[in-house]
């Protein structure tokens, strides 16, 4: 058998390897040791001296060298501290009562809360059995359709790995040598616009069929009102903003201290202080700080481990001695070339160093640098225009708002602040400080995890043993990713070694595609790997594969790289390993049938099929914010 049709048996044999159950980054070891031991094969040297044992140690210290994946354990430790923390309880409530007037209101709630706690624990095991605990009861209690409520909580806790800080962009980035800040900007527009299309999908299901969500009854739809509130609302004016504002000038009516009423007047203020925020902010960075003229030398930048430094530089992790560049062989070790082979060639795409650039002018960011600042040029004209345009539809809402704000209202805003506010404040910082270059990725990674022990503990339900729960789960996710790289790394070589990645390369030219059509032929083919495999191996086997050919083909790789992403939502929703619904059997009734639950999710893969075309057609959802905060 030829070196090619090896390559060829390999990438089957690992399809249906994992397929029958066995653990992926041993699958992957297992198979490049095998394989790779045949390639070297000569019988003129001993076997425990055949060079696929050195191949194994350089791939194993190149993994582990990896900076990039320093940050995956702290994200992943900030998502299981907020799960052990059952932060989310009330934030169910108070967000049901905000959309109770909303079409499926209990829908929409869960679909919301899925999205942002996806966004803060990037989990999407946790997220699916957290929401089907807490939302699957309630809506099967209210009366909505089985596959409704299965199809939401399934669908909306697959869009944490999607919305950064994402540990699947991660990964990409170390596979790919990607800059993953970069990804994080690319990624940030197309998960909300998926997440809003799951919205409107929901929304209309239940208006066009109103008897799949029954509306609860009033008294569920009712916040309690407390007796101070009640209160002043009774004695000065129903509008509690106004009744508030008068209690603070004439307290004596009220029953309360003037610093319980100032407290209370800027709780009901929150909105006004975050329309302020959002738009000073956007202000500010769009006319001032993107305006700064570019300082004759340009600041060192921080680096948390030297690329190519000399072995006496001190800090992170160095190459060997003697290495010069990229994964190089062990000291004393030379890999050679098995007979009729063309050498050791760096398997395209396969786990590169993460300041390797692919293009020599444009280098790419690495995990443990500071973004580089980036100058816009002139504001253009039409920003000021807009920027009216939002302030004037802004204070309307506002307005609205106010016009409606009673002492319920007020209630549900209290609420919202105590549970929401503060999760929204910590994500908001961490995806801030890593976008606008204020701090590394890694080191955001560990603002969010303190952070989220500090939310845990304000709320009391943080104890000894469920941190100790929180660190084993971390270091079992840990370890599972770091030997994933190891297998896939060595899975990778052996499959280059023996002209499996060229065979391939050569297959796909042959056929003379269009860019679109070679698009359209990548990501069916990452389509239907989704129902058989998880997104992991996906990644780490087979997007390599595609990874070369985007350069002859013209297609941007952040893009393709951001619709992978959308495309691996399926990779959840789609049987017979759909996890999510495997995820969400094990919390729910036993009335509920997986069929059922996977009846409730096809329709969701139709939606992230839709959310691939509108990428398509307008790029610039993926690529306008990478190119405007980094001039990509």
């Amino acid at each position: 058998m030829s070196n090619a049709a090896l390559g060829l048996t390999m990438l089957c044999l690992i399809v249906v390897v994992i397929m029958l159950g066995f653990p992926t980054a041993f699958t992957l070891m297992g198979l490049g040791m095998m394989f790779g031991f045949v390639a070297f094969y000569d019988p003129s040297v001993p076997w425990l001296d055949n060079r696929i044992f050195d191949l194994m140690v350089q791939r194993a210290y190149g993994a582990m060298n990896n900076d990039t994946l320093l940050s995956i354990p702290l994200f992943v430790l900030m998502g299981y501290i907020m799960e052990r923390g059952a932060l989310v309880d009330r934030m169910f409530h108070s967000v049901q009562l905000a959309f109770r007037r909303l079409p499926g209101s209990l829908a929409v709630t869960t679909l919301v809360i899925c999205t942002f706690w996806g966004i803060a624990s990037g989990l999407v095991g946790a997220v699916v059995v957290l929401m089907g605990v807490i939302a699957m009861r309630p809506m099967l209690n209210a009366g909505y359709d089985t596959r409704l409520a299965a199809g939401v909580i399934t669908a909306g806790g697959t869009l944490g790995i999607l919305i950064p800080p994402s540990v699947m962009i991660i990964v990409y980035a170390a596979v790919a040598g990607q800059s993953v800040v970069k990804l994080y900007a690319a990624a940030m527009f197309p998960g909300f616009f998926l997440a809003l299309l799951y919205l409107v999908y929901v929304i209309g299901w239940c208006v066009i069929n109103p008897k799949i969500a029954p509306r609860l009854p009033l008294e569920q739809q009712r916040a309690p009102i407390t007796a101070p509130v009640g209160r002043i609302a009774a004695a000065y004016s129903p509008r509690m903003l106004w009744a508030l504002i008068k209690a603070l000038l004439a307290p004596a009516r009220s029953g309360q201290s003037w610093a319980w009423l100032f407290g209370a007047l800027l709780r009901a203020l929150v909105p006004v202080w975050l329309a302020l925020v959002l738009l000073g902010s956007t202000w500010w960075y769009v006319t001032i700080y993107t305006q700064k003229s570019e300082a004759p030398a340009a600041a060192p930048q921080r680096m948390e481990a030297p690329v190519q430094q000399a072995p006496q530089s001190a800090g992170g992790l160095a190459e060997p001695p003697g290495a010069s560049s990229g994964l190089q062989e062990p000291p004393g070790s030379s890999v050679q070339e098995p007979p009729g082979s063309s050498g050791v060639q760096e398997p395209p795409g396969a786990l590169r160093e993460p300041g390797a650039a692919t293009a020599p002018d444009e280098p790419l960011q690495r995990m443990g640098e500071a973004v580089p600042e980036h100058h816009a040029d002139a504001v253009p004209p039409a920003f000021y225009t807009g920027f009216a345009i939002a302030c004037a539809i802004m204070l309307l809402l506002l307005a609205w708002y106010y016009w409606r704000f009673d002492a319920e209202q007020y209630e549900i805003l209290a609420m919202l602040i105590s549970s929401v506010m503060p999760l929204g404040i910590l994500t908001l910082v961490v995806l801030g400080v890593i976008l606008f270059g204020i701090t590394t990725a890694t080191e955001s990674a560990a603002v969010g995890a303190a952070g989220a022990f500090l939310m845990a503990w304000q709320a009391g339900t943080l104890n000894f043993q469920r941190i100790k729960e929180a660190v084993f789960l971390t270091s079992k996710t840990t370890a599972m990713v770091c030997w994933l790289f190891v297998g896939s790394a060595l899975f990778s070589a052996v499959f280059a070694i023996l002209g499996g990645q060229a065979l391939v390369e050569r297959w796909v030219l042959s056929m003379d595609l269009t860019p679109l059509q070679f698009l359209l032929l990548s990501q069916a083919i990452i389509f239907v790997l989704g129902w058989p495999l998880e997104w992991t191996e996906i990644i780490v086997i087979f997007v390599p594969i595609f990874l070369p050919l985007l350069a002859h083909f013209q297609i941007d790789p952040m893009l393709w790289g951001v619709l992978v992403f959308v495309n691996l939502q399926a990779a959840f929703l789609s049987p017979p390993v759909a996890m999510s619904a495997f995820y969400l059997k094990g919390v729910s009734p036993p009335h509920v049938t997986i069929n059922q639950i996977f009846a409730g999710m096809m329709p969701y893969m139709l939606v992230v099929i839709a959310c691939m075309v509108f990428m398509y057609i307008w790029p610039g959802m993926t690529l306008w914010l990478p190119a405007y905060l980094y001039g990509r």
